[in-house]
């Protein structure tokens, strides 16, 4: 290494050590290697290196004391100390708390080592520089005493004791001066990293919001399945033909129950019924031509420190595979290595308008935009950047990457573009009339209402449980399992066009988040609006943007 910088490895098996060794010279990296058991600070002592990498049952004292000799007994340069645990978190969190710098549980990835010993010996370096100024200044102030002390005697023998102390005075006050910048330089440095943790930890405080474990997936799914406003046009006449029928059964057997209150029932489950089946036989026609050219679109963020361009990760995975966590039980981040990407997984609709073009909003597409939730992280010195957008369309097995056309500057309206060419759905017909849309008539709304959520209620427990279970809850791979189970397809609602103003439609038709940039469609099957904002959970006055605002999008 240029700067003379060493690693020592401690370690007690002859080929780990060798691995160890070659690793490190591969990297470019100097090390020594010591198969001694002796007391770990005394070989410290003597090999006087920058890091320490130290495995948990390589000294005769055992990993705790070595440790605590390292950090507290050393009497020359301390060095950073890495220790190799082949123990659990119990291990991990003891060698920490004993003061070992940084702890990597097996097994262990060669690159994420190589990563942490590099970061290890930035910050040795950057408090030896930080000591040699300290050092500096301390000598400077020696040398500042001594002078002081000769003037003191000299101007007693000379006629220029005014001007001496004057001068005097002015060396005093740099060096009081060079002490208080050394002081604010530590200070700063302090400060920033304090910044820079907390910032990580406030990224992912607000990004854990959207991630579920593999339990809240399930209880999200069951909890979704048993409120009959889940269900769409075609599943609500399904449950009401089984509730009429199993009345009936009541009413016919003997000892069922109250007659009169079954019959009161049977009465209003067949008055929804007939209700219900004379308006979906519009709603049948629109599933089965249109359905299949809504997409459910999965936008995957990432973010980028704005003053490196480095991406943000997590400072590295544990044996179980979840993210490393520091003595403070708080999880750990860097802007270096190749440990995963912090993501943000965002779901919204989208559908064909075009030859290899489809329309969503501007939100979906751009999920920091106008959301106040990543407001706080954009303000901390990161950039959102989009990672992956993919696009899955009902019995297609693989998604489809999709990337942003044009995004309107005067509505909440995007255009994507994909090679949609194997597909072969239909173009969705857009109606920009001014009678295309009336106050009071019916319309229909297809969507991905709660994203994952709805899709995972619309499948049996059992195949949810295996699908959670194989996938582990990431968002990517439990696509990938409803994709290959040909389990997509949108939730489609009807309800009535309330209100038609210039820049929004007003609708009653239930959905939620996850709807955004679905289409919004009149009896006769067509556009005349994109789903754009809706109420908290499923309500009845939700907001579509005029179609009208698409055409220019379009024409791109």
């Amino acid at each position: 290494m240029s700067n003379g910088e060493t690693i020592l490895i401690i370690e007690a098996e002859e080929a780990r050590r060798s691995f160890l060794q070659k690793l490190l010279q591969d990297a470019g990296l100097s090390s020594r290697v010591l198969d001694s058991t002796g007391p770990a600070a005394q070989l410290i002592a003597d090999a006087d290196p920058d890091v320490v990498i130290l495995s948990a049952n390589s000294t005769q004292n055992g990993s705790a004391e070595s440790i605590y000799e390292i950090k507290e007994k050393q009497a020359a340069k301390v060095p950073r100390l890495i220790v190799l645990t082949e123990g659990g978190a119990e291990q991990r969190v003891r060698a920490l708390q004993l003061g070992a710098d940084d702890v990597l549980g097996a097994p262990w990835e060669s690159e994420e080592l190589i990563a942490r010993v590099r970061a290890q010996l930035r910050q040795q370096r950057a408090l030896g520089e930080l000591s040699r100024k300290v050092r500096n200044a301390e000598e400077s102030y020696q040398v500042a005493q001594t002078a002081f002390q000769a003037l003191a005697v000299t101007e007693k023998m000379t006629r220029d004791a005014f001007s001496l102390e004057r001068i005097l005075k002015i060396g005093v006050s740099a060096l009081l001066a060079l002490s208080l910048v050394i002081a604010g330089i530590f200070f700063l440095f302090s400060r920033k990293a304090d910044k820079e943790t907390r910032r990580a930890y406030m990224v992912i405080s607000q990004l854990e919001r959207s991630v579920q474990t593999q339990e809240q997936l399930l209880a999200s799914a069951r909890k979704l399945r048993e409120d009959p406003n889940n269900a769409d046009v075609l599943q609500q006449k399904e449950q009401l033909q089984q509730q009429t029928e199993t009345l009936r059964q009541k009413i016919a057997a003997p000892g069922g129950g109250d007659v009169n209150e079954l019959r009161h029932q049977l009465e209003e489950a067949t008055g929804r019924l007939t209700k219900l089946e004379g308006n979906a036989q519009s709603a049948e026609a629109v599933i089965h031509d249109y359905a299949p050219s809504v997409c459910l679109l999965h936008v995957a963020v990432a973010f980028n420190e704005k003053s490196s361009g480095r991406r943000l990760r997590y400072g590295g995975i544990n044996p179980d595979g979840e993210p490393l966590k520091d003595s403070d039980g708080k999880t750990v981040y860097t802007t270096e290595g190749k440990a995963p990407e912090v993501r943000a997984d965002f779901f919204g609709t989208g559908f064909i308008a075009g030859e290899g073009k489809i329309i969503t909003n501007h939100h979906v597409v751009q999920p920091w935009w106008q959301n106040d939730e990543l407001k706080g992280i954009l303000e901390q010195g990161l950039d959102p950047v989009i990672a992956e957008m993919t696009a899955y369309f009902p019995n297609e097995k693989n998604g489809i990457p999709v990337g942003i056309s044009q995004i309107s500057e005067e509505a909440d309206l995007a255009v994507i573009h994909a090679d949609l060419s194997v597909l072969k759905r239909p173009i969705l017909k857009l109606d920009a009339r001014k009678e295309a849309a009336v106050s009071g008539e019916a319309m229909i709304s297809l969507g991905y209402a709660t994203g994952l959520d709805a899709i995972l209620a619309r499948a049996g427990d059992e195949t949810v449980r295996q699908i959670v279970s194989t996938t582990g809850g990431d968002p990517k791979l439990v696509l990938t399992e409803l994709a290959t189970r040909h389990l997509i397809r949108p939730l489609v609602t009807q309800g009535h066009v309330g209100d038609v103003l210039p820049d929004k439609i007003v609708y009653d038709a239930q959905t939620t988040s996850g709807g955004s940039g679905g289409p919004i469609m009149n009896r006769q099957g067509g556009v005349i609006g994109v789903t754009f904002a809706v109420v908290r959970g499923f309500g009845g006055s939700n907001f579509g943007v005029p179609i009208r605002f698409a055409n220019p999008l379009l024409k791109h």
